[in-house]
C-alpha cells in the first residue's frame, strides 16, 4: 500500500528545520514509526531487547551516523529521553532527533519534561480528509486567518458514506481494507490494550470484562460531557456488583497515557474573559471505529433504528478527529463550550495563535435551519471582535454560506 501522506508530515517539514528534538506521540497503529522513519538516517526499535543494548551501551550516541536519529517506541528506554535532552542542551543540530511513543512512561520512571529542548507533536489516526475518499475545498487554515469569504464545493458523500468512514477506521494500516479484516483488526487492538499495554504500563487488570463495560460506556458517551460517576453507574454488570471509582479512575488515568482517550477540553477564551463556562471535557476515544466496535455497530447498524442513539455522537467523533488534525498544523487549539446551565452549546472552539475564534457545528443532517445556528449566533454576539468565522459541518453536498455570513461546510469538503 502507498504512503498516505498526512498533515503532521507538513507539520515536519517545517520544524525539522528549527527544533533539535521532536517527540511525536499517540496511540499504536496511527503510523508514527512509518512518518519519522521516512526522515530519519538511522533507527532504532527500542522495543526490541538488542536494539535497546545498542542504545543502552552509547547513551551519548558517539557512534550515532550524522543526520536524523529515530528512537521508536522511546518509553521502553526512558533514559534516551534524558540523553537527547542533555544532547540539545549541548547544542545539537535541528532535525537531529525523532522520538515517537504510544505511551508515557511508566509510574515510578522520572523522566525530565524535555520543556524547552524537545517539541512534542500529537499524532491522531487519519483525519476524514486525509483519506484517499475525500477531495477538500474548503481550508480549516484559510477559515482561520480570516481568508474564506466564499466557500464551495461538491460532494457526493451522503450519511451512509459517512457511517462507512466511521466504522473503516482512521488506522493507516487498514485503510480500504475488507470490512471483516478491519473488524478483526479493532477486536484485537481493544483486546490487546486489556492483555498486554495496560499491564506493561503497569495497570493490572484483575477482570476484563468489567474494562470491556467500562469502555462500552465511554464509548455511549462519545461527544458528551457526561459525569464519571454516570460513567461508572453505566458499568454495573448483570448481577449488581459495581467497580470501585479508584478502578475505573486508574483506567481512565492509564488509558489516556496510552492516547487511547482523547477528551476535548471545555473551552475558555485566552483574550476575551466569558463568565459561566463549563470545563468537563468532551469524551472521545482516540477513533471513533473503536466506539462502534466496542458497540457492534456497521455502517448499516449505524443507519439504523438500532444504532440511531450513537449515529450523531460518532459524526461528531469524526468531526472533531478532522477539525483537531487539521487545527493542529495552524497552531490553533481545539476545545467546546458550554454554560454552567447548558442555555448555549457550541461543538467545537478552535482559537488562532492570535486569540482568533471559529466556532462549530456538528450536525448529522444536510440541511441546515435557522435553530442550528443559534448558539454559533450567540457567540459572534458575545465575541465580536474575536469570532472570525461561524461554521456548522453537514453530510450535505454542497459547501455555502447563509445569508447571516455562516459557513455551511459537508464535513468530506473539511481541508487543512
Amino acid at each position: 500500500m502507498s504512503y498516505l501522506r498526512r498533515t503532521i508530515d507538513d507539520e515536519l517539514d517545517q520544524l525539522l528545520k528549527l527544533a533539535p528534538a521532536i517527540a511525536l506521540d499517540g496511540p499504536k497503529g496511527v503510523g508514527k514509526t512509518e512518518t519519522a522513519s521516512r526522515r530519519a538516517d538511522a533507527l532504532w526499535l527500542l522495543d526490541e531487547p538488542d536494539q535497546r543494548s545498542l542504545v543502552e551501551a552509547d547513551p551519548r550516541f558517539q557512534d550515532a551516523p550524522e543526520g536524523t536519529l529515530l528512537f521508536d517506541e522511546w518509553q521502553r528506554l526512558p533514559a534516551v529521553w534524558d540523553s537527547v535532552r542533555r544532547r540539545v542542551d549541548e547544542g545539537a543540530a535541528p532535525g537531529r532527533f525523532l522520538l515517537t511513543g504510544s505511551a508515557t512512561p511508566r509510574a515510578g520512571v522520572d523522566t525530565h519534561s524535555g520543556a524547552g529542548r524537545i517539541l512534542s507533536l500529537r499524532m491522531r489516526p487519519l483525519a476524514l480528509y486525509e483519506r484517499e475518499s475525500t477531495t477538500p475545498s474548503v481550508s480549516l487554515g484559510a477559515l482561520i486567518r480570516g481568508e474564506s469569504a466564499k466557500v464551495g464545493g461538491d460532494t457526493a458523500f451522503t450519511a451512509g458514506r459517512y457511517f462507512e468512514e466511521i466504522v473503516g477506521s482512521g488506522f493507516p494500516g487498514i485503510q480500504g481494507a475488507d470490512p471483516r479484516l478491519i473488524r478483526t483488526f479493532l477486536d484485537a487492538y481493544l483486546q490487546r490494550i486489556v492483555d498486554r499495554d495496560l499491564p506493561d504500563h503497569g495497570l493490572a487488570v484483575r477482570r476484563p470484562e468489567t474494562l470491556r463495560r467500562w469502555l462500552a460506556a465511554y464509548a455511549a458517551a462519545s461527544s458528551t460531557t457526561t459525569a464519571y460517576s454516570r460513567l461508572l453507574d453505566a458499568t454495573t454488570a448483570g448481577d449488581g456488583s459495581q467497580p470501585a471509582k479508584t478502578t475505573t479512575i486508574a483506567y481512565r488515568d492509564h488509558l489516556s497515557k496510552i492516547w487511547i482517550l482523547d477528551e476535548v477540553s471545555g473551552w475558555s477564551p485566552s483574550r476575551s474573559p466569558m463568565s459561566r463556562l463549563q470545563q468537563a471535557p468532551k469524551h472521545q476515544l482516540a477513533d471513533p471505529a473503536l466506539a462502534a466496535r466496542l458497540h457492534n455497530l456497521s455502517a448499516d447498524a449505524l443507519g439504523s433504528p438500532r444504532g440511531a442513539h450513537l449515529a450523531g455522537p460518532l459524526f461528531e467523533s469524526l468531526a472533531t478527529l478532522s477539525v483537531r488534525v487539521a487545527a493542529q498544523v495552524a497552531e490553533a487549539r481545539v476545545g467546546h463550550l458550554r454554560t454552567t446551565n447548558g442555555d448555549h452549546e457550541v461543538d467545537l472552539v478552535v482559537e488562532g495563535v492570535d486569540g482568533q475564534i471559529i466556532g462549530i457545528e456538528v450536525k448529522l443532517a444536510a440541511n441546515v435551519t435557522d435553530a442550528d445556528v443559534r448558539h454559533l449566533l450567540w457567540l459572534r454576539e458575545r465575541l465580536p471582535d474575536d469570532v472570525v468565522d461561524l461554521v456548522v459541518l453537514t453530510t450535505g453536498s454542497r459547501a455555502y454560506r447563509r445569508p447571516d455570513g455562516i459557513a455551511v461546510v459537508p464535513l468530506a469538503l473539511l481541508g487543512h
